[in-house]
């Protein structure tokens, strides 16, 4: 079913939220789960809710990300028509690159006009989810509203109060308070950095943007607009995890552990899709003992490992202890190391008899490319 609605995905919001992933790509392109990357959740959620036009906003570091979209033929988006676009930074020569959300729809804002489709359907990639837009497209369009919030009721410091938005709203589900940053421990409507919004009210909002150099969509657009505007909120009742710390990288990673995650997050409103590689499957030596852990295609392990997310390629010595750890791409683990609560980022070298110790909630983190 094709939706009377387009895509905008904006690839770099909180990089500086987890810099240390972040410092050699885009948040867009983190890797997760074994053989993922955050971007593939929402792409796949807004191709399997029926948009058949996305745009990616895209600012620094994003050679990664455009090799792993390629032309969108995993999403079903690689056509003559409509389909994935790429949108390169853009600013004023007066200002440069864009430096908060505003400024960039600003500079897509001919993407935006040429597009059909009367409502636009805008996420960030920091919320891991199986969402199916139509639903909270069918309130937006029945409340007759300008925007449509979506939120997942929880206590703020669940999704980062940090950054955190929480909605507050009547009876019917409309919008009268927005609180930026709310108390840690207060249960509340707190937005997923998704948004429904109606063409027409977005291109109102970012010509105002220009003429009044306004630059928060959340305080200069829907918190100064939330009286006379029809903004409205739609709650999401599942599994939803954001990636704004080290240590909620860890957990999301963690929580996948959980076979009941895995279902609902993989099923739940249809497949979520990634860039297909051809890799042999994963070889299991006769000293190897694996239990409660995901295993990605091409690994080797000769070792033990527990509790724990191996990415393609990992190779694990004899000997080896790997516990409570996250391991990327292309890393080679040597004998008789011990591993616990650590992250490892892509092809890293682990020589013989380290070890290497973090905490649940201040996991060891291990640079792209380092040898230890």
């Amino acid at each position: 079913m094709s939706l009377n609605a387009f895509g905008i995905i904006f690839s770099n919001m909180h990089d500086e939220s987890v810099q240390e992933l972040t410092s050699k790509r885009t948040m867009a392109s983190i890797p997760y789960g074994g053989r993922y990357r955050l971007i593939d959740f929402v792409l796949s959620n807004m191709y399997n809710s029926g948009l058949t036009k996305v745009g990616v906003i895209t600012k620094s570091n994003y050679q990664s990300l455009m090799d792993h979209l390629g032309s969108g033929k995993e999403w079903d988006l690689s056509r003559k028509r409509e389909g994935l676009f790429i949108l390169p930074p853009f600013g004023s020569t007066q200002s440069g690159v864009y430096k908060a959300r505003l400024e960039a729809l600003v500079g897509i804002s001919e993407f935006i006009h040429r597009s059909t489709g009367d409502y636009v359907i805008m996420s960030d990639c920091d919320t891991i989810c199986n969402l199916n837009y139509t639903i909270p497209l069918e309130d937006h369009i029945k409340n007759k509203a300008d925007v449509t919030v979506i939120c997942k009721r929880c206590p703020a410091d669940n999704l980062g109060s940090r950054e955190a938005v929480a909605y507050v709203a009547n009876d019917d589900d409309r919008v009268n308070e927005i609180i930026i940053s709310p108390k840690q421990d207060e249960e509340c409507d707190v937005g997923l950095n998704m948004w429904i919004v109606n063409r027409s009210f977005l291109e109102n909002a970012l010509a105002q943007a220009q003429s009044h150099s306004l630059h928060s969509w959340e305080r200069d657009i829907l918190q100064q607009n939330c009286e006379k505007s029809r903004i409205f909120k739609w709650n999401f009742d599942g599994y939803a995890g954001r990636i704004n710390t080290m240590h909620n990288y860890f957990r999301t990673n963690m929580d996948l552990l959980d076979s009941k995650v895995r279902n609902e997050l993989f099923f739940r409103y249809g497949h979520i899709y990634t860039k297909i590689r051809d890799e042999i499957p994963a070889k299991y030596g006769n000293s190897a003992k694996v239990s409660n852990s995901l295993v990605a295609d091409g690994c080797t392990i000769e070792g033990e490992v527990e509790n724990s997310v191996l990415f393609r390629g990992v190779s694990i010595g004899s000997g080896a202890k790997i516990s409570n750890s996250i391991i990327m791409q292309g890393t080679k683990i040597d004998s008789n190391v011990k591993l616990n609560y650590v992250i490892i980022d892509k092809d890293v070298f682990i020589k013989n008899n380290r070890i290497l110790m973090g905490f649940d909630s201040y996991p060891l983190y291990i640079a792209k490319g380092s040898i230890v």
